[in-house]
């Protein structure tokens, strides 16, 4: 049974930010880099049979896989030389492979996309696009582990001060539209939704999708929040979305789809917002592998010693350890964090406030999972302080008084009980 708490349910009204302009030239572009990297999911091991060798030279747009027997493959977002293929440790320490390209002065598009974007089918999708910019799977709305009858576009981004997903709904209305149209036919969904604020709602009626209006208030634009709110579904824990019928996708992959059809070219710009030290924003169009140094530099947003990165807004984003780390597909935002603004996290001991469970939106007893994860008692945090209803919105360590990283022990929690529970499957 699930320990419920005896609080209150209040927490914190942070307002989703609205975008101030419309004009497509407020976004700026950022020039070609001279190295980019991209990364592959899959575990770096130096083999025999690698197709990829450095110094060979690919093609923007061009499908690669790293060996002739598997099925990961990336795309080549730059025309230039491989430099360097070795391993990168990512969050929570997941393996990547990482491929460094010395970029060439001029874009050579693969044509192999340009003869397979004729004929739109799922298939076609999956052999190509499985990245997108603004989302990283699309095999979840394509394959997914039940029968979708919903699909939900947001147009919102899901951290603060992100506006990426708003200039998309604002400036490509059209290719939102045929966008829509493509979904319809790669998933089979007769039913997609787009789901904005409503200083947002005059523009996305011009795409002709049905559309959901949110309190723009986080973490509402959460899929569990939009679920509950929006569709009156509630996820079970432990479930996806995808299990109760409905998938989400990003308003930015769905454009990105438009055009990789409309064109014949794989999309490999990435809209981003980036956030400056005095909390002043501007999106900007990148291409993914760009490094943040680049983005930065362009920008004259200088980085000091003690400043933090995080890639992701302030409630969900990820601190990185460096400027040269990339943009990639899934980058929806860049913050600089000035040394001086930054309040650093505490070993104090929780205090038991209350704050945390009075700010969760799951109503998860926070001050008690937090106790039984330091001790890495991850079986009791699933089954007796609901550990995988988070909804991993971070206003938990937003109010925290004691200045505990709770965001982190419940991320490191979630993922340490997926892998022993990987690890007893595949003993069994």
């Amino acid at each position: 049974m699930i320990n419920r708490p005896f609080f209150s349910c209040s927490r914190p009204k942070l307002k989703y930010p609205v975008i101030q302009s419309h004009k497509k030239e407020a976004v700026k572009e950022i020039p070609s880099a001279e190295k980019v990297t991209l990364l592959l999911e899959r575990a770096y091991s130096p083999i025999d049979d690698e197709i990829l060798k450095v110094g060979d030279e690919v093609r923007t747009g061009q499908k690669i896989k790293m060996t002739d027997g598997g099925e990961e493959y990336f795309i080549s977002t730059v025309t230039g030389t491989v430099e360097g293929i070795s391993e990168y440790i990512g969050y929570l320490g997941r393996s990547h492979t990482s491929i460094s390209i010395k970029v060439s002065e001029e874009d050579q598009w693969d044509d192999e996309f340009k003869e397979i974007s004729k004929t739109v089918s799922p298939e076609n999708v999956m052999g190509f696009l499985c990245r997108l910019p603004g989302d990283s799977h699309l095999s979840s709305l394509i394959n997914p582990v039940t029968f979708l009858n919903t699909i939900v576009i947001n147009g919102v981004d899901k951290d603060l001060l992100i506006t990426t997903n708003q200039l998309i709904v604002k400036t490509e209305t059209q290719t939102l539209k045929e966008g829509m149209a493509y979904l319809k036919k790669i998933t089979g969904v007769s039913q997609i939704l787009l789901v904005v604020p409503p200083d947002l709602v005059y523009d996305a009626e011009k795409t002709g999708i049905e559309i959901k209006v949110i309190n723009p208030v986080y973490p509402n634009a959460l899929p569990r929040i939009v679920m509950k709110n929006i569709l009156k579904r509630t996820v079970p824990a432990g479930k996806k979305c995808e299990e109760m019928g409905v998938g989400f996708i990003n308003a930015e992959a769905v454009a990105a789809l438009a055009r990789a059809f409309n064109q014949g070219k794989i999309p490999v710009n990435k809209f981003l917002t980036v956030i400056n030290k005095d909390g002043e924003s501007v999106n900007v169009k990148a291409r993914i592998g760009t490094p943040v140094r680049d983005i930065l530099n362009f920008l004259h947003i200088e980085v000091n010693h003690g400043d933090r990165l995080v890639l992701g807004g302030p409630m969900r984003g990820n601190s990185i350890y460096s400027e040269d780390l990339p943009v990639l597909w899934d980058t929806d935002s860049i913050m600089v964090q000035d040394k001086d603004q930054i309040i650093f996290n505490s070993d104090t001991p929780c205090i038991n406030c209350g704050e945390c469970v009075r700010a969760c939106p799951a109503g998860i007893p926070v001050n008690m999972l937090v106790r039984v994860l330091e001790n890495s008692l991850y079986d009791e945090a699933v089954n007796e302080y609901d550990l995988l209803s988070c909804l991993e919105c971070g206003l938990c360590a937003y109010v925290c008084t004691a200045r505990i990283p709770l965001f982190h022990h419940i991320m490191l929690g979630k993922y340490e009980f997926e892998r022993i529970k990987s690890m007893e499957e595949s003993h069994a």
